[in-house]
Parts: C-alpha cells; structure tokens; sequence
C-alpha cells in the first residue's frame, strides 16, 4: 500500500508554477494575477481563502481578496464581478462557495467571465470539459488527475467508480476518467439512490468518493489492490482536538488502506491539490493559454 502524499506533489507542482512565472517575468511578461471574492465568515471559506493567498504568495502570482458582509446584495456582488471582469489586470478570479441562502449561486456563477473562470464552474468551461476542448477544468478533479499522473497510476481500461454526482466533483470527475486524453476508463457514477452501489465499487480498479458521508466507504466495500481516492473533508466532532473537530474523510482509512495499492489520507491528499489546480489554471489564464 501507498500513500499518495497530496501536499509533497502540490509544493513541487507549485515550485514549477513559480520557475515558469518568474522566467515570464524576466522576459518583460505580466505577472499573474489572482483575485478571490469571500462573503461573510464561514470558518470553512475563511481557511480556504488563506490557503490560496499564500498558493499565490508561493507561486509568485499577485493576488487580491475583496471581502463582503453576508448580508450583502445579490446585485452588489454582481456588480463587482461585472468589475473584475473588466480589469484587465485580472487575470483570473473565483467567488468564494457556498454563498448566504439570499444570493442565487447558479446566477453568480454565470456572470463571470468563463475567460477568467479558474475555478472552472461556468457553463461554459463545464461544456467544453465535457468534450474534451482546451478550457479550465473545475479544480478538485483536475488535481485528481495531477496525482493519479504524478504516481503513474494506470487508469487506460479501468474500471472506476465515482462516489457522488455533484458539479464540482462527480460529474465533471467522470466526464474526465471517459475522456481518452484523461482517464480513458470505464466510469460508473454511484449516488444515494443506487441500488447496488457495495457491488458496484467491489469491481472497481479505482474509487473516487466524493459523497460527504464520513467514513463511509468501509473495507468490505473495496477489493483488494484498489486505488482508492478520498476527497471528502467533512467536520466531525472531536472533543480531544484543541479545535473541537477533525476533518474525516468519505473513506474508512484505517480499515481500507490495507487493501489498496494506493490511497489518498484526509488531510494531506486531494485537499492541497485542490488550491494547487487552481494556481495550474491561473498561470493558463495569464498565458491566455485557453482563450487568447
């Protein structure tokens, strides 16, 4: 069994970011820029907010953070994305999810320029990724990806399943894993409703859980010599952490990880290759590799 170690390759993937921008920089090139939009002070968003700005410190981009109220309007907000969109020192910019229950995040999420979409949510970006034309591609998976590449994991004729069936995961996750260029694998999506999903993943060369159930993805579930890719972060109750939680994982670590060829930790593994991808596309948006 090996562990994927998610943090060591994002520190390498970003240390090539940085060769590359300094070198772009030397040659009189712009130097990229990241801006965040964050909306009141959910604990989770704040965290992650923080970890990109630092991404952007180490990755030599320059970075913005415009922050909100939560009580903020619908049209304030889009206001200012419809201003980000027009700088043109911007290159690339994400709005900061989930959003207050009053802001309309599908709406949001349209009014962003899919040239500076790094996030890679617009419809746009999704639709493009779907048939396999060059675009930004939604971050978590394009980071699966990154590790599954990094560890020379075979994936050409495999069977994965994808645990869960979101837009920013399991979708897109599984339109990448068909496509011949990314995964070329046969895919299985398993949701709440599937029926026969502990068989279904019994057969499975490689499992992506992305479902926000902690734990639960048990041993009985994984065959042996599987590849097992974790990328729930769900806050569960610890009273013998100083923070009061810890972050659990959608897989059954300690029980699963005997059986697998590889796997991904919770914290550690998809978690940094996550904020790593979107630096990946922020340096693409700077290059105007996608969209001249």
């Amino acid at each position: 069994m090996q562990i994927i170690d998610g943090k060591a390759t994002a520190i390498a993937v970003k240390s090539e970011i940085k060769r590359e921008v300094e070198e772009i920089v030397s040659k009189g090139g712009k130097r990229p820029h990241l801006a965040a939009i964050l909306v009141g002070h959910d604990g989770g968003s704040e965290t992650y907010v923080k970890n990109k700005v630092l991404a952007c410190e180490e990755c030599g981009f320059k970075s913005s953070l415009i922050r909100f109220e939560d009580n903020v309007s619908e049209d304030e907000l889009l206001q200012q994305i419809e201003r980000l969109n027009g700088d043109a020192d911007v290159d690339g910019f994400i709005v900061q999810l989930p959003l207050p229950k009053h802001i309309d995040e599908q709406k949001i999420i349209e009014a962003i320029d899919y040239k500076k979409d790094v996030d890679g949510f617009h419809p746009i970006n999704v639709g493009r990724s779907s048939i396999g034309l060059p675009c930004f591609i939604s971050a978590t998976p394009l980071g699966i990806l990154t590790l599954l590449r990094h560890y020379n994991i075979q994936t050409s004729g495999k069977k994965c399943v994808i645990l869960g069936r979101s837009n920013i995961v399991g979708k897109p996750m599984a339109q990448l894993m068909m496509q011949k260029q990314y995964g070329d694998a046969t895919v299985t999506v398993c949701h709440s409703r599937s029926g026969n999903l502990k068989e279904e993943c019994l057969q499975a060369d490689i499992i992506i859980a992305a479902i926000g159930q902690p734990e639960f993805v048990r041993a009985d579930m994984v065959k042996d010599g599987a590849v097992v890719i974790d990328v729930g972060t769900t806050r569960v109750a610890d009273a013998s952490r100083k923070s009061g939680f810890r972050l659990s994982g959608d897989v059954k670590y300690d029980e699963v990880a005997p059986k697998c060829a590889y796997i991904t930790p919770v914290p550690g593994g998809v978690g940094p290759m996550t904020i790593c991808s979107l630096m990946k596309n922020t340096l693409a948006a700077g290059k105007k590799e996608y969209y001249p």
